[in-house]
């Protein structure tokens, strides 16, 4: 494995596996039980062994958070910001240490691995400013004459966020960061996947100097840790990012106690190419945002709408990039696309590609297992030709599978981009300005890019969907405080 020497270096300092354990009321805990997580480059090599909570233990982690909202609610925004720089300093500073832990538990390459944990320390840094400079308020003269009307914000309150594997560090950041700058406490419940990922999080949190209580990390299953904080009438808000199922049963569960919800779920994003666009920046749109980090990401452009003039010649250049990637071990110098995290999801890519052959579906290239020299939840990238009803080109299948659309002009293209359940993003490649407008305005998705592949997104601006894509308040950036934190009136006789 060519692995160069400074990831060798640190590789030993770290290669131990990890003990994770919750972090409750400002105390390490053990779990009622317990998990491992493994490497999915080399199954052979177990990364965490890490404690799983019930109910009752979860509870506990609540009801700490509960404690600790009236003090830490009323901090001062210096010592939050405080608290929100030091933690984002010391990511930044261990950010190859945290990327190799990324690339050894979830599969990212170590370059791209080493770029999230660089992005999470940014958030915090980010989000250290936000606290200084508030969720926004405003004075206004009342309709009555010697009143004034104050329009503030204020904390939520207790905060249950819910994450999944694909993003370990970089998605944590962007839901605990603004929690916090806004005053809330947190109870953390990262993806079972990625344990070792949430509980290295966690423990640079610890040495921040928050109040006891004011963030908790709780590991274990939706089942459990998951459903009680969605039931917990302490919960005053729940952030979950995951699949669109899970999404909607947590929905459901929220409203009947009127708990704040906020929702990122499934995409099935397309990418248009128009007859005028650079193809090989077209090309490379496609791989980036339809293949890198393995294609699992809710970003990921599955669905390639190439106007017909240009088609072929765009999946014939698109066939070769394809071949010409190295497919390996996360560690591996030179690796463009690591393993799928995990058996389960392997298997539902290999379901879905042969559904798709079944479908009729045209196979170009790809989509098969892949031996290599460790044991590891390895395919080749998957390319179709397909029909827009061929559930290929509308399921989302979160990994490294993509199809592509023959549309007969532009206004074609756009009404395949958005024949879709899903509304996160939307790409569009062209050199008309005119073409580009139009789509940034008709394209019915919460994000749109311009000769970029749809994956690849900044902290400081909001980020979310439409339709089953998202709901609630939309995350990162100022916007982060419209779900972090509650508006209140107040009129005064002056």
């Amino acid at each position: 494995m060519g692995v160069d020497s400074y990831t060798r270096r640190t590789l030993k300092r770290s290669e131990l596996t990890q003990n994770a354990r919750h972090y409750i009321n400002g105390r390490w805990e053990t779990g009622v039980t317990t998990g491992l997580s493994e490497n999915p480059s080399d199954t052979r090599e177990t990364v965490a062994e890490y404690a799983r909570a019930d109910r009752s233990q979860t509870e506990l982690a609540i009801r700490a958070a509960a404690d600790a909202a009236p003090h830490w609610s009323h901090t001062t925004p210096q010592r939050r910001a405080d608290v929100l720089d030091q933690i984002g300093s010391e990511i930044l500073a261990r950010r190859e240490e945290l990327g190799l832990l990324m690339a050894r538990e979830e599969g990212k390459t170590l370059p791209e691995a080493v770029g999230e944990a660089a992005r999470a320390g940014h958030i915090f840094k980010f989000f250290a400013g936000e606290a200084l400079r508030g969720g926004g308020g405003e004075t206004l003269a009342s309709l009555r004459p010697g009143v004034q009307v104050d329009v503030t914000r204020e904390p939520l309150g207790v905060v249950g966020l819910i994450t999944p594997w694909n993003f370990p560090l970089a998605i944590p950041a962007w839901k605990i960061a603004p929690a916090l700058a806004h005053g809330n406490t947190v109870v953390f419940k990262p993806a079972e996947l990625v344990p070792a990922c949430g509980w290295a999080l966690a423990e640079i949190i610890s040495r921040a100097a928050l109040p006891a209580g004011s963030f908790n990390l709780v590991m274990g299953s939706g089942r459990e840790v998951g459903q009680t904080l969605v039931d917990s009438p302490l919960v005053d808000g729940i952030s979950f990012t995951g699949s669109v199922e899970t999404g909607e049963l947590i929905l459901q569960a929220a409203a009947r106690r009127h708990a704040k919800v906020q929702l990122e779920m499934g995409g099935k994003n397309p990418l248009v190419v128009l007859a005028d666009a650079d193809l090989d920046r077209a090309v490379d749109c496609a791989v980036q945002g339809a293949y890198f980090s393995t294609g699992q990401r809710c970003t990921a452009s599955s669905r390639l709408i190439v106007e017909a003039p240009v088609h072929d010649a765009f999946v014939v250049r698109l066939r070769h990039r394809l071949a010409a990637l190295k497919i390996g071990h996360a560690l591996e110098r030179g690796t463009d696309i690591g393993p799928v995290v995990d058996r389960v999801q392997l298997a539902r890519n290999l379901a879905a590609i042969a559904a798709a052959s079944e479908e009729g579906a045209e196979h170009v290239w790809g989509g098969e297992p892949l031996q290599r020299a460790t044991q590891g939840h390895f395919m080749s990238p998957a390319l179709f030709l397909a029909r827009p009803e061929q559930r290929v080109a509308r399921d989302e299948i979160f990994g490294p599978v993509a199809c592509v659309l023959r549309a007969d002009d532009y206004e074609h293209a756009l009404d395949l981009a958005n024949d879709t359940p899903f509304g996160l993003c939307a790409g569009i490649c062209t050199t008309s300005l005119s073409r580009a407008t139009h789509f940034k305005r008709h394209a019915r998705v919460g994000m749109t890019m311009v000769n970029l592949p749809t994956a690849g997104v900044d902290y400081h601006v909001p980020f979310g969907g439409r339709k089953a894509s998202s709901y609630g308040p939309r995350e990162q950036g100022r916007h982060a405080a419209e779900f972090y934190t509650t508006v209140k009136t107040g009129y005064v006789l002056a």
